[in-house]
């Protein structure tokens, strides 16, 4: 593959024959996500993507929820999308049930409406200042891995075939990953919802709200505004199943949005319309030796909830600290059990109410009519139940599982708590874990913390509370203990950061 031209921070494929890389497959935001995780983490990195160079603006998720920007707010980029986008205090789901996030226990107590390509550009940006390289133009067309490493056989812009060599691979390419199919894993499920009709116009009225949906009789629609003059329409009419192959033109467009919504807003000027389907699937496992899906890759799902993006980001902040720890030899391989551990049940759980979600906004028949009625009732006034769904959609009410014994906040979301220098996630910021002591302890009393440069912060309490807690990379609780000896935190450190650098190997 000579003679090709590369943008800034790319490579041809016949250089990256480095002894030791990582390869990510896919440059959507899950991708790029990792891709930095791991280049700030000292890995090298290298992502292939089979579409040419450039941002496409033709965007696909809209939303960015709270447990997602402070992921982001964790790599110093959550308040420049802030600046980008527009807040909204309250989601809107079906039968006129709006849950409001005003009360929610985050410094993002609200949901972002901003276009998957701005939090793109943030993403390419960390990851190239951070030393990733890009293969644009880079198809994969098979993969073999042995207990060493895993050799990706590619074929490049200019149709040569070539081969890249890893330690690992992640398949963060989409629906239809070629890296799933290559290690022969399926992808159960079904379509949901066939015929969806996309169109990108412009509007001579402009909605009421920032997001508009509903769902009448039949007809559903959804607006979501790029911030460029256009924006994103999708519709479905119950009576219109044809193939996504069927021509679609604007009136069709138009006529179910006057159904859903009342009026077509003047809708004109399309600069993209297309016609597509709605699957539900997951890969039964996230791991095949020594490659790992991520994304859409791993799971896909009806957009209800603009829960899609979310997803995928999160699977990224859990395997990205993981696989960095593993790579650089600081811990046991067997900490990358645990991304099947922990994300597989989210990516199902994500299935199960994004599919709830659709399907009640879709009731048809009285029986069903009736369900939706009895959860909006439920969920609209009964505190618990609306707690559980607020975050289930926002991301925020998961945690993962803990060992027998543990203290009770293991595995749990770590809260953007106030320490003696600032905030925890300013403090996770470069990849680190955090160690949290009572203010009144000694240096002494924290073990040998201070001698895992770059991998650890130590910080203190703002307050006067005992616990004792080291929080993940990811900003999940690792370990807790109340008033524990120095003994104690280093066993703890010495499990889940690794041995401190003088140790090291």
């Amino acid at each position: 593959m000579t003679g090709e031209t590369h943008e800034p921070g790319t490579t041809s494929a016949q250089s990256t024959s480095a002894p030791r890389q990582v390869i990510v497959v896919g440059s959507g935001p899950t991708g790029l996500l990792l891709a930095g995780d791991l280049a700030t983490a000292g890995v090298p990195v290298t992502v292939v993507e089979k579409r040419p160079g450039g941002i496409s603006n033709l965007s696909r998720a809209f939303v960015l929820h709270a447990r997602t920007l402070e992921q982001l707010d964790a790599r110093g980029l959550a308040d420049g999308l802030e600046r980008e986008g527009e807040a909204l205090d309250r989601i809107r789901l079906f039968g006129g049930l709006a849950l409001a996030l005003d009360t929610l226990p985050s410094r993002f107590n609200h949901l972002l409406v901003i276009p998957q390509y701005e939090v793109e550009k943030a993403l390419l940006r960390r990851a190239r200042d951070a030393g990733a390289r890009f293969l644009h133009g880079t198809e994969v067309t098979g993969l073999r891995q042995d207990p060493d490493g895993v050799t990706l056989a590619v074929r490049g812009p200019d149709g040569e075939p070539g081969e890249l060599t890893a330690d690992y691979v992640v398949g963060t390419d989409g629906m239809r990953s070629a890296v799933r199919t290559a290690i022969g894993l399926p992808f159960p499920g079904r379509s949901v919802i066939r015929s969806v009709v996309l169109a990108d116009v412009r509007l001579d009225e402009e909605p009421e709200s920032l997001l508009t949906a509903n769902a009448v009789g039949d007809a559903f629609a959804f607006i979501a505004p790029f911030g460029d003059g256009y924006h994103r329409v999708i519709g479905w009419h119950r009576g219109r199943d044809v193939p996504d192959s069927e021509p679609l033109g604007l009136d069709e467009v138009k006529e179910i949005t006057r159904l859903a919504l009342g009026r077509d807003y003047g809708m004109r000027d399309a600069r993209w319309m297309s016609r597509f389907h709605s699957d539900e699937r997951q890969a039964p496992a996230y791991r095949v030796g020594r490659v790992f899906l991520a994304g859409d890759a791993a799971h896909v799902h009806t957009p209800a909830g603009g829960q899609g993006m979310n997803t995928g980001l999160q699977d990224a902040a859990n395997l990205g600290w993981k696989l960095a720890a593993v790579f650089n030899g600081q811990v046991d391989a067997a900490l990358l059990d645990t991304y099947q551990a922990e994300r597989h049940p989210v990516g199902a759980s994500v299935l199960r109410s994004s599919g709830g979600i659709v399907r009640l906004a879709m009731a048809k028949h009285p029986w069903t009519r009736a369900l939706r009625r009895a959860v909006t009732a439920v969920v609209g006034h009964v505190g618990p139940a609306r707690r559980r769904a607020i975050g289930r959609i926002t991301g925020i009410g998961y945690a993962y599982g803990a060992p027998r014994g543990a203290h009770p906040s293991v595995g749990t979301r770590a809260a953007d708590v106030r320490l003696g220098s600032g905030r925890l996630y300013e403090a996770l910021r470069g990849g680190r874990f955090v160690l949290i002591a009572p203010p009144a302890y000694e240096t002494g009393e924290t073990g040998r913390a201070g001698e895992r440069a770059g991998r650890l912060a130590v910080e203190h309490w703002a307050g006067e509370r005992r616990t004792t807690v080291l929080v993940r990379p990811d900003g999940y609780v690792a370990w807790a203990a109340e008033s524990p000896d120095a003994a104690a935190v280093e066993a703890a450190l010495a499990a889940a950061v690794g041995a401190p650098d003088a140790m090291a190997a």
